[in-house]
Protein backbone atom coordinates (compact mmCIF):
# COMPACT_ATOMS: atom_id res chain seq x y z
CA UNK A 1 0.00 0.00 0.00
CA UNK A 2 1.32 3.55 -0.99
CA UNK A 3 1.95 6.03 1.99
CA UNK A 4 0.99 8.89 0.17
CA UNK A 5 -2.81 9.47 -0.89
CA UNK A 6 -3.08 12.12 -3.33
CA UNK A 7 -6.76 13.36 -2.69
CA UNK A 8 -8.87 16.41 -4.39
CA UNK A 9 -12.43 17.93 -2.87
CA UNK A 10 -14.93 19.05 -5.15
CA UNK A 11 -18.26 20.05 -4.50
CA UNK A 12 -21.35 22.57 -5.25
CA UNK A 13 -21.83 25.64 -3.09
CA UNK A 14 -22.82 25.01 0.52
CA UNK A 15 -22.31 21.26 0.34
CA UNK A 16 -20.30 21.32 3.50
CA UNK A 17 -16.63 20.74 1.96
CA UNK A 18 -14.90 22.77 4.36
CA UNK A 19 -16.78 21.20 7.30
CA UNK A 20 -15.55 18.30 6.12
CA UNK A 21 -12.01 18.78 5.26
CA UNK A 22 -11.79 20.31 8.73
CA UNK A 23 -13.68 17.48 10.26
CA UNK A 24 -10.85 15.60 8.53
CA UNK A 25 -8.48 17.87 9.80
CA UNK A 26 -10.02 17.46 13.41
CA UNK A 27 -10.50 13.92 13.73
CA UNK A 28 -6.87 12.89 12.68
CA UNK A 29 -5.56 15.77 15.26
CA UNK A 30 -3.75 17.88 12.31
CA UNK A 31 -5.13 20.81 13.93
CA UNK A 32 -2.53 22.86 16.29
CA UNK A 33 -4.18 23.85 19.95
CA UNK A 34 -3.88 27.66 19.03
CA UNK A 35 -6.03 27.58 16.00
CA UNK A 36 -8.79 25.24 17.34
CA UNK A 37 -8.62 27.44 20.07
CA UNK A 38 -9.25 30.52 17.68
CA UNK A 39 -11.74 28.41 15.85
CA UNK A 40 -13.68 27.95 19.25
CA UNK A 41 -14.01 31.98 20.59
CA UNK A 42 -15.12 32.62 16.40
CA UNK A 43 -17.77 30.56 16.59
CA UNK A 44 -18.98 31.46 19.76
CA UNK A 45 -18.76 35.14 18.60
CA UNK A 46 -21.18 33.90 16.35
CA UNK A 47 -23.39 32.25 18.68
CA UNK A 48 -22.43 28.62 18.10
CA UNK A 49 -22.63 25.99 20.73
CA UNK A 50 -19.91 23.90 19.12
CA UNK A 51 -16.84 24.58 16.87
CA UNK A 52 -17.41 25.77 13.20
CA UNK A 53 -14.83 23.24 11.35
CA UNK A 54 -14.86 25.01 8.30
CA UNK A 55 -13.16 27.95 10.02
CA UNK A 56 -10.44 25.55 9.84
CA UNK A 57 -10.10 25.89 5.84
CA UNK A 58 -11.83 28.90 4.85
CA UNK A 59 -8.83 31.53 6.38
CA UNK A 60 -9.49 34.35 4.37
CA UNK A 61 -11.50 36.45 6.09
CA UNK A 62 -12.74 37.80 2.46
CA UNK A 63 -14.00 34.51 1.38
CA UNK A 64 -15.71 33.93 4.79
CA UNK A 65 -17.49 37.22 4.19
CA UNK A 66 -18.62 35.99 0.88
CA UNK A 67 -19.57 32.24 1.76
CA UNK A 68 -17.31 30.74 -0.40
CA UNK A 69 -13.70 29.55 -0.62
CA UNK A 70 -11.90 30.91 -4.27
CA UNK A 71 -7.91 29.19 -4.17
CA UNK A 72 -7.16 26.02 -4.22
CA UNK A 73 -5.88 25.25 -0.79
CA UNK A 74 -3.44 21.64 -0.09
CA UNK A 75 -4.20 20.41 3.37
CA UNK A 76 -1.91 17.91 4.88
CA UNK A 77 -2.27 15.39 7.58
CA UNK A 78 -1.57 12.09 8.49
CA UNK A 79 -2.49 8.94 10.13
CA UNK A 80 -0.57 5.87 11.87
CA UNK A 81 -1.65 4.58 8.14
CA UNK A 82 -0.67 6.62 5.47
CA UNK A 83 0.10 10.57 4.75
CA UNK A 84 -2.31 13.03 2.94
CA UNK A 85 -2.03 15.59 0.56
CA UNK A 86 -5.59 17.00 -0.11
CA UNK A 87 -6.34 19.52 -2.61
CA UNK A 88 -9.21 21.44 -1.03
CA UNK A 89 -11.03 23.20 -4.20
CA UNK A 90 -14.06 25.70 -4.83
CA UNK A 91 -17.41 24.87 -5.54
CA UNK A 92 -18.69 27.55 -7.44
CA UNK A 93 -19.20 26.98 -11.14
CA UNK A 94 -17.09 29.83 -12.09
CA UNK A 95 -13.83 28.28 -10.50
CA UNK A 96 -14.21 25.09 -12.29
CA UNK A 97 -10.57 25.54 -13.51
CA UNK A 98 -9.64 25.68 -9.65
CA UNK A 99 -10.94 22.24 -9.48
CA UNK A 100 -9.11 21.24 -12.39
CA UNK A 101 -5.85 22.32 -11.27
CA UNK A 102 -6.66 20.63 -7.88
CA UNK A 103 -7.52 17.52 -9.46
CA UNK A 104 -4.88 17.54 -11.47
CA UNK A 105 -2.16 15.09 -9.76
CA UNK A 106 -4.75 13.35 -7.64
CA UNK A 107 -5.31 9.60 -7.19
CA UNK A 108 -8.62 9.80 -5.83
CA UNK A 109 -11.43 12.68 -5.35
CA UNK A 110 -14.45 12.91 -2.94
CA UNK A 111 -17.15 14.00 -4.60
CA UNK A 112 -19.37 16.15 -1.96
CA UNK A 113 -23.73 16.22 -2.54
CA UNK A 114 -26.02 17.51 -0.07
CA UNK A 115 -28.86 14.31 0.96
CA UNK A 116 -31.45 17.55 -0.20
CA UNK A 117 -30.87 18.24 -3.03
CA UNK A 118 -28.98 15.05 -4.39
CA UNK A 119 -26.82 15.04 -7.68
CA UNK A 120 -26.91 18.61 -9.35
CA UNK A 121 -25.61 19.47 -12.66
CA UNK A 122 -22.14 21.07 -10.54
CA UNK A 123 -22.32 17.16 -9.21
CA UNK A 124 -22.06 15.79 -13.13
CA UNK A 125 -20.07 18.42 -14.61
CA UNK A 126 -17.08 17.42 -11.61
CA UNK A 127 -17.13 14.48 -12.67
CA UNK A 128 -17.01 14.55 -16.28
CA UNK A 129 -13.74 17.23 -15.19
CA UNK A 130 -12.43 13.70 -13.08
CA UNK A 131 -12.97 11.43 -15.85
CA UNK A 132 -11.45 13.74 -18.69
CA UNK A 133 -8.45 14.31 -16.13
CA UNK A 134 -7.96 10.28 -15.46
CA UNK A 135 -8.77 10.72 -11.84
CA UNK A 136 -8.79 6.29 -11.13
CA UNK A 137 -11.08 6.54 -8.12
CA UNK A 138 -14.18 8.64 -6.81
CA UNK A 139 -16.15 8.88 -3.16
CA UNK A 140 -19.44 10.75 -3.40
CA UNK A 141 -19.78 11.72 0.30
CA UNK A 142 -23.84 11.97 0.97
CA UNK A 143 -23.57 14.78 3.25
CA UNK A 144 -25.91 16.29 5.74
CA UNK A 145 -27.73 12.98 5.83
CA UNK A 146 -28.66 14.06 9.64
CA UNK A 147 -31.02 16.63 7.93
CA UNK A 148 -32.61 13.83 6.20
CA UNK A 149 -33.08 11.99 9.19
CA UNK A 150 -30.65 9.39 7.82
CA UNK A 151 -33.06 7.59 5.58
CA UNK A 152 -31.43 4.38 3.91
CA UNK A 153 -34.01 5.18 0.75
CA UNK A 154 -32.58 8.54 0.11
CA UNK A 155 -29.03 7.79 0.01
CA UNK A 156 -30.01 5.13 -2.50
CA UNK A 157 -31.54 7.25 -4.76
CA UNK A 158 -28.50 9.14 -4.63
CA UNK A 159 -25.84 6.55 -5.14
CA UNK A 160 -27.28 4.88 -7.69
CA UNK A 161 -27.81 7.98 -9.53
CA UNK A 162 -24.11 9.04 -9.52
CA UNK A 163 -23.54 5.26 -9.64
CA UNK A 164 -25.09 5.21 -13.21
CA UNK A 165 -23.57 8.97 -14.70
CA UNK A 166 -20.10 7.50 -12.95
CA UNK A 167 -20.16 4.26 -14.98
CA UNK A 168 -21.04 6.53 -18.58
CA UNK A 169 -18.27 7.97 -17.98
CA UNK A 170 -15.67 5.13 -17.86
CA UNK A 171 -15.72 4.69 -14.31
CA UNK A 172 -15.75 0.68 -12.79
CA UNK A 173 -17.92 -0.16 -10.62
CA UNK A 174 -15.17 -0.75 -7.92
CA UNK A 175 -14.14 2.31 -8.66
CA UNK A 176 -16.74 5.00 -6.91
CA UNK A 177 -18.04 3.92 -3.93
CA UNK A 178 -20.57 6.16 -1.95
CA UNK A 179 -20.85 7.41 1.69
CA UNK A 180 -23.57 8.11 3.97
CA UNK A 181 -22.08 11.52 6.14
CA UNK A 182 -22.69 14.38 8.18
CA UNK A 183 -19.71 16.35 8.35
CA UNK A 184 -20.82 18.71 11.33
CA UNK A 185 -22.05 15.60 13.32
CA UNK A 186 -19.08 13.09 12.51
CA UNK A 187 -20.70 10.57 11.27
CA UNK A 188 -18.62 8.27 8.90
CA UNK A 189 -16.28 10.64 8.47
CA UNK A 190 -13.70 9.13 10.95
CA UNK A 191 -16.12 7.39 13.02
CA UNK A 192 -18.99 4.41 12.28
CA UNK A 193 -22.14 6.04 13.07
CA UNK A 194 -24.67 4.32 15.20
CA UNK A 195 -27.06 6.13 13.65
CA UNK A 196 -26.36 4.24 9.81
CA UNK A 197 -27.05 1.14 10.71
CA UNK A 198 -28.11 -0.10 7.21
CA UNK A 199 -24.67 1.54 5.79
CA UNK A 200 -22.37 -1.39 5.79
CA UNK A 201 -19.22 0.15 4.31
CA UNK A 202 -16.03 1.97 5.66
CA UNK A 203 -15.83 5.28 7.19
CA UNK A 204 -14.59 8.01 4.75
CA UNK A 205 -11.31 8.09 6.38
CA UNK A 206 -11.26 4.29 6.45
CA UNK A 207 -11.71 4.14 3.34
CA UNK A 208 -8.60 6.91 2.61
CA UNK A 209 -6.65 4.65 4.35
CA UNK A 210 -7.43 1.15 2.59
CA UNK A 211 -8.14 2.43 -1.04
CA UNK A 212 -5.00 0.88 -3.38
CA UNK A 213 -3.20 3.06 -5.11
CA UNK A 214 -0.66 2.52 -8.01
CA UNK A 215 2.61 3.81 -7.67
CA UNK A 216 4.12 5.52 -10.86
CA UNK A 217 4.78 2.60 -13.29
CA UNK A 218 8.78 1.71 -13.68
CA UNK A 219 8.35 1.09 -17.01
CA UNK A 220 6.91 4.72 -17.79
CA UNK A 221 9.52 5.74 -20.85
CA UNK A 222 11.76 8.35 -19.10
CA UNK A 223 10.72 12.34 -19.53
CA UNK A 224 13.00 15.21 -18.34
CA UNK A 225 11.42 18.93 -19.42
CA UNK A 226 14.96 21.11 -18.51
CA UNK A 227 14.01 23.83 -16.61
CA UNK A 228 17.90 25.56 -16.21
CA UNK A 229 20.75 25.26 -17.64
CA UNK A 230 23.56 25.04 -14.63
CA UNK A 231 27.41 26.18 -15.42
CA UNK A 232 28.54 27.52 -12.44
CA UNK A 233 32.40 28.14 -13.70
CA UNK A 234 34.25 27.17 -11.27
CA UNK A 235 38.00 26.20 -10.17
CA UNK A 236 36.42 23.05 -9.15
CA UNK A 237 34.07 22.55 -11.81
CA UNK A 238 35.31 24.45 -14.83
CA UNK A 239 33.38 22.36 -17.64
CA UNK A 240 30.53 21.36 -15.50
CA UNK A 241 27.03 21.86 -17.45
CA UNK A 242 23.95 20.29 -15.93
CA UNK A 243 20.44 20.59 -16.61
CA UNK A 244 18.48 20.71 -14.40
CA UNK A 245 14.32 20.23 -13.70
CA UNK A 246 12.07 17.39 -12.33
CA UNK A 247 11.60 14.10 -14.06
CA UNK A 248 7.99 14.06 -15.62
CA UNK A 249 7.71 10.30 -16.23
CA UNK A 250 9.96 7.18 -16.00
CA UNK A 251 13.07 6.90 -14.26
CA UNK A 252 17.00 7.57 -15.35
CA UNK A 253 20.32 5.52 -14.86
CA UNK A 254 23.92 6.79 -15.60
CA UNK A 255 25.06 5.13 -18.91
CA UNK A 256 21.07 5.45 -20.48
CA UNK A 257 20.91 6.39 -24.45
CA UNK A 258 18.53 10.04 -24.32
CA UNK A 259 17.43 11.77 -26.69
CA UNK A 260 17.11 15.72 -26.67
CA UNK A 261 13.60 16.91 -27.99
CA UNK A 262 12.92 18.97 -30.50
CA UNK A 263 16.02 19.11 -32.33
CA UNK A 264 16.63 15.24 -31.74
CA UNK A 265 20.59 15.48 -30.79
CA UNK A 266 21.75 12.06 -29.04
CA UNK A 267 23.81 10.97 -26.11
CA UNK A 268 24.25 9.19 -22.82
CA UNK A 269 23.80 10.38 -19.16
CA UNK A 270 27.21 10.44 -17.66
CA UNK A 271 25.80 11.63 -14.29
CA UNK A 272 22.69 12.32 -11.87
CA UNK A 273 23.78 15.00 -9.42
CA UNK A 274 21.52 16.28 -6.32
CA UNK A 275 22.37 18.56 -3.65
CA UNK A 276 22.66 16.04 -1.70
CA UNK A 277 25.34 14.04 -3.83
CA UNK A 278 25.03 12.30 -6.94
CA UNK A 279 22.18 9.08 -7.45
CA UNK A 280 22.66 5.83 -9.14
CA UNK A 281 19.23 6.27 -10.59
CA UNK A 282 16.48 8.63 -9.85
CA UNK A 283 12.39 8.19 -10.73
CA UNK A 284 9.67 10.19 -11.39
CA UNK A 285 9.06 13.24 -9.53
CA UNK A 286 12.51 13.57 -7.87
CA UNK A 287 14.21 16.90 -8.58
CA UNK A 288 17.83 16.35 -10.46
CA UNK A 289 20.65 17.96 -12.88
CA UNK A 290 21.70 15.70 -15.43
CA UNK A 291 25.09 15.52 -16.41
CA UNK A 292 25.53 13.94 -20.66
CA UNK A 293 28.46 12.80 -21.96
CA UNK A 294 28.78 15.33 -25.05
CA UNK A 295 28.38 18.97 -24.83
CA UNK A 296 25.21 19.46 -26.45
CA UNK A 297 23.17 22.92 -27.28
CA UNK A 298 20.72 22.72 -24.73
CA UNK A 299 18.50 24.76 -23.39
CA UNK A 300 15.23 25.88 -21.38
CA UNK A 301 12.00 24.15 -22.41
CA UNK A 302 14.24 21.05 -24.41
CA UNK A 303 12.72 17.86 -23.31
CA UNK A 304 15.62 14.93 -22.49
CA UNK A 305 13.53 11.62 -23.17
CA UNK A 306 15.04 7.94 -23.85
CA UNK A 307 16.10 7.47 -26.83
CA UNK A 308 14.23 4.06 -28.05
CA UNK A 309 11.04 5.61 -26.27
CA UNK A 310 10.43 9.19 -27.35
CA UNK A 311 7.91 11.15 -27.87
CA UNK A 312 6.30 12.67 -31.02
CA UNK A 313 7.88 15.77 -32.10
CA UNK A 314 4.50 18.17 -34.04
CA UNK A 315 3.50 21.33 -34.85
CA UNK A 316 -0.22 19.49 -35.30
CA UNK A 317 -1.92 18.81 -32.04
CA UNK A 318 -5.51 17.80 -31.37
CA UNK A 319 -6.58 17.78 -27.86
CA UNK A 320 -9.44 18.07 -24.94
CA UNK A 321 -9.66 21.63 -23.55
CA UNK A 322 -11.27 22.94 -20.56
CA UNK A 323 -12.19 26.32 -21.64
CA UNK A 324 -11.70 28.78 -18.23
CA UNK A 325 -12.08 32.16 -19.69
CA UNK A 326 -15.41 34.47 -19.56
CA UNK A 327 -14.19 34.56 -23.46
CA UNK A 328 -15.72 32.22 -26.03
CA UNK A 329 -13.55 30.47 -28.31
CA UNK A 330 -13.77 30.62 -32.05
CA UNK A 331 -11.95 28.79 -34.68
CA UNK A 332 -9.24 30.83 -36.21
CA UNK A 333 -8.11 32.45 -32.60
CA UNK A 334 -4.75 33.05 -32.47
CA UNK A 335 -2.91 31.72 -28.37
CA UNK A 336 0.10 30.63 -26.83
CA UNK A 337 0.63 27.07 -26.18
CA UNK A 338 2.59 26.92 -22.75
CA UNK A 339 4.02 22.80 -22.92
CA UNK A 340 6.36 22.17 -20.13
CA UNK A 341 9.06 25.20 -19.97
CA UNK A 342 8.44 26.29 -23.72
CA UNK A 343 5.90 28.46 -24.98
CA UNK A 344 4.61 28.46 -28.57
CA UNK A 345 2.59 30.96 -30.97
CA UNK A 346 -0.48 28.94 -31.57
CA UNK A 347 -3.79 29.08 -34.06
CA UNK A 348 -6.97 27.32 -33.11
CA UNK A 349 -7.80 25.06 -36.69
CA UNK A 350 -11.37 24.11 -35.81
CA UNK A 351 -13.23 23.24 -33.17
CA UNK A 352 -14.35 19.27 -33.75
CA UNK A 353 -16.29 18.75 -30.86
CA UNK A 354 -18.31 19.80 -27.65
CA UNK A 355 -19.16 17.61 -24.45
CA UNK A 356 -22.07 17.91 -22.84
CA UNK A 357 -21.20 16.55 -19.05
CA UNK A 358 -25.11 16.47 -18.36
CA UNK A 359 -25.88 14.32 -21.00
CA UNK A 360 -22.88 13.25 -21.64
CA UNK A 361 -23.48 13.24 -25.78
CA UNK A 362 -21.39 15.64 -27.89
CA UNK A 363 -22.21 18.01 -30.20
CA UNK A 364 -19.97 18.37 -32.95
CA UNK A 365 -18.45 21.51 -34.69
CA UNK A 366 -20.16 23.80 -32.40
CA UNK A 367 -19.09 27.31 -33.45
CA UNK A 368 -17.65 28.05 -29.48
CA UNK A 369 -16.34 26.73 -26.06
CA UNK A 370 -17.51 29.39 -23.46
CA UNK A 371 -16.74 29.57 -20.00
CA UNK A 372 -16.66 25.73 -18.49
CA UNK A 373 -17.10 23.73 -21.61
CA UNK A 374 -14.98 20.43 -22.79
CA UNK A 375 -14.15 20.67 -26.23
CA UNK A 376 -12.18 18.86 -29.01
CA UNK A 377 -9.85 21.04 -31.07
CA UNK A 378 -7.42 21.25 -33.95
CA UNK A 379 -4.55 23.47 -33.20
CA UNK A 380 -1.49 24.27 -35.55
CA UNK A 381 1.65 25.72 -33.64
CA UNK A 382 4.12 27.89 -35.15
CA UNK A 383 7.18 25.41 -33.53
CA UNK A 384 7.35 21.87 -33.50
CA UNK A 385 6.66 20.81 -29.22
CA UNK A 386 7.40 16.93 -28.35
CA UNK A 387 4.55 15.54 -26.82
CA UNK A 388 2.96 12.10 -25.38
CA UNK A 389 -1.24 11.93 -25.44
CA UNK A 390 -2.02 12.39 -21.77
CA UNK A 391 -3.41 9.21 -20.97
CA UNK A 392 0.15 7.39 -21.54
CA UNK A 393 2.20 10.62 -19.75
CA UNK A 394 -0.05 13.38 -18.08
CA UNK A 395 2.81 15.72 -17.39
CA UNK A 396 4.17 15.96 -21.11
CA UNK A 397 0.58 15.09 -22.11
CA UNK A 398 -1.31 18.64 -20.64
CA UNK A 399 -0.60 22.08 -21.55
CA UNK A 400 -1.71 25.53 -20.88
CA UNK A 401 -3.55 27.88 -23.43
CA UNK A 402 -2.48 31.58 -22.58
CA UNK A 403 -3.88 34.67 -24.13
CA UNK A 404 -0.95 36.36 -26.10
CA UNK A 405 -2.44 40.04 -25.45
CA UNK A 406 -2.77 39.96 -21.08
CA UNK A 407 -1.10 36.70 -20.22
CA UNK A 408 -4.29 35.12 -18.72
CA UNK A 409 -4.76 31.07 -18.86
CA UNK A 410 -7.87 30.57 -21.07
CA UNK A 411 -7.69 26.98 -20.58
CA UNK A 412 -6.06 23.31 -19.82
CA UNK A 413 -5.88 21.11 -22.50
CA UNK A 414 -5.03 17.31 -22.92
CA UNK A 415 -3.17 16.09 -26.10
CA UNK A 416 -5.23 12.95 -27.36
CA UNK A 417 -9.22 12.37 -28.21
CA UNK A 418 -10.53 12.14 -24.52
CA UNK A 419 -14.21 12.87 -25.84
CA UNK A 420 -14.03 12.83 -29.68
Amino acid sequence: MSSLLRLATAGSVDDGKSTLVGRLLYDTKSVLADQLDAVTRASVDRGLSTPDLSLLVDGLRSEREQGITIDVAYRYFATPRRSFVLADTPGHVQYTRNTVTGASTAQLAVLLVDARKGVVEQTRRHAAVLALLGVPRLVLAVNKIDLVDYDEAVFAVIANEFATHATSLGYAEGDVLSIPVSALQGDNVAVKSERTPWYAGPTLLEHLEEVPVAPDPHDAAFRFPVQYVIRPRTAEYPDYRGYAGQIAAGSVRPGDEVVVLPHGLRSRVAAIDTADGRLAEAGSGTSVTLLLEDDLDISRGDLIAIADRAPRVTDELTAALCWLSNKPLAAGARVLVKHGARTVQALVDEIGSRFDEQTLTTVDSPETLALNDIGTVSLRLAEELPVDDYADSPRTGAFLVIDPKDGDTLAAGLIGERFA
